[in-house]
Order: structure tokens, then C-alpha cells, then sequence
């Protein structure tokens, strides 16, 4: 189970420091379908499949005579255990082309106050370790300070002017790349952001990128809303 203090993750994490450049020029709310739509979309059918036929009943309970023989080939045999899929290597950088986004990744966990922990460099990338990684069913988390107020503007602060068909490159500790396509970025209220839906791990593969947005509250020192932007795997 995902850890119960994540619930806490993005409330005021993300947003540090006072306001560089972020406000001057807003995004537009959303593009593409909401986030919990782009979630749910690719997570499997709730519904359940239709029953196999079954053969109809004999008249007056009488048994239908056996079939006839039939000549089988031999029965290959296998070796019952299961295969072993290989683990997918731990992400260690995160681009995105279109939008001027590379920026190395870091594993990290949840903070003592309950909140996702972050890299102090703005120019990192934090990447839920406790979550699947990138290319593992479910969604891979990745979050990072929008700004700061000595250090400028953060790694992840272009992510609010992501469109859909936008292309996400993650490279693992193995060299392997895994690429995405975006589907949907949303401004979501910090109050109401769906984290179990965001830290979900179930269904496909998806990509979340999360960081700060909206206006600042300078008397809790961060930003109102997270901008979150949902990737599914390019084939």
C-alpha cells in the first residue's frame, strides 16, 4: 500500500520562496480531457466479461450420447514457474523537448511533516520512489518546485504551458528511454487535488508531472494550485 502520509503529498510542497516570474503570465486552466479522465481512461473495463456459453440441456433429462473420439497430439509440457518480468531501471532524468525541460531526476520519499519530499535544487526533478516507476503499470509520479527565491525559476516551471501531443522522455540508470505523449494538463486546487487518482497503481503505465501554479499566497508561502499534466506511453 502506498504510504498513508503521501496523502499530504502536494499540499504546500511544491511552491517555496516568494514569486519570480510565474504570475506574470498565466496558462490557460486546462488543455485536453480533465485529469481524472486521462487517469481513468487507460486504467482497465470495470465491467465484467459475458459469460461462456453453456450447452443446452438434453430433452426429458436424457444423456446426449459421448462424442466421439478425437485424436490429440502429444501435450507439451512447461516448467510451472512463473516468469520473472525484468526490472525496469530507477529514472534519472526527465525531458521535454517542446517546452525546454532536462532536468536530472531524483528518488525521494515522504518528509517527516507528511509532504513528498523535493530535491532543494529547483533545477531537480523528484521522482516518487514509493510509486511505480516510469514504464510499471500505474502512475509515476514526478514533481519538482516551480521557482524559488534565490535560486530563479524551477526545472518544471515551463510544464504549465504544455500542450497535448507534447512528447516526455524519460531516460533510466540503464540508458533505456521511455517516451510519452501528454493528454491532458490541468490547474487543480491544492484542497481538491484527486491524489489517489494521481498516486494510483493500477492499470497501464502513465506519467505525472506535478508542480506549482495559480496565484501566490504569500502568507503560506506558496502557490494556490498544482499544474498536473498526464502522459501516457508513446508506442
Amino acid at each position: 500500500m502506498r504510504t498513508p502520509a503521501v496523502v499530504l503529498v502536494l499540499g504546500l510542497a511544491l511552491g517555496i520562496g516568494t514569486p519570480v516570474t510565474w504570475a506574470l503570465t498565466q496558462p490557460d486552466e486546462a488543455t485536453g480531457t480533465t485529469v481524472e479522465q486521462a487517469i481513468d481512461a487507460s486504467s482497465p473495463s470495470a465491467m465484467a466479461p459475458a459469460p461462456s456459453p453453456t450447452a443446452a440441456p438434453s430433452p426429458s433429462g436424457a444423456v446426449p450420447p459421448s462424442p466421439p473420439a478425437l485424436d490429440l497430439p502429444p501435450v507439451t509440457t512447461r516448467d510451472a514457474a512463473p516468469t520473472v518480468a525484468a526490472p525496469v531501471a530507477a529514472p534519472v532524468r526527465l525531458s521535454l523537448p517542446a517546452r525546454g525541460v532536462d532536468a536530472p531526476l531524483d528518488p525521494v520519499g515522504v518528509s517527516p511533516d507528511g509532504q513528498m519530499e523535493l530535491p532543494e535544487d529547483v533545477d531537480r526533478v523528484g521522482w516518487y520512489r514509493f510509486g511505480p516507476v516510469p514504464g510499471d503499470d500505474g502512475s509515476a509520479v514526478l514533481a519538482g518546485h516551480v521557482d524559488d527565491r534565490e535560486q530563479g525559476l524551477g526545472a518544471l516551471a515551463p510544464l504549465r504551458s504544455t500542450e497535448v501531443g507534447d512528447v516526455v522522455v524519460v531516460t533510466g540508470a540503464n540508458g533505456a528511454e521511455t517516451r510519452w505523449q501528454v493528454v491532458s494538463r490541468e490547474l487543480i486546487t491544492k484542497q481538491v487535488l484527486p491524489l489517489d487518482t494521481i498516486f494510483g497503481r493500477d492499470g497501464p503505465p502513465r506519467l505525472v508531472l506535478v508542480t506549482c501554479g495559480g496565484p501566490f499566497i504569500p502568507e503560506l508561502r506558496s502557490y494556490r494550485d498544482n499544474v498536473v499534466v498526464v502522459a501516457e506511453p508513446l508506442p
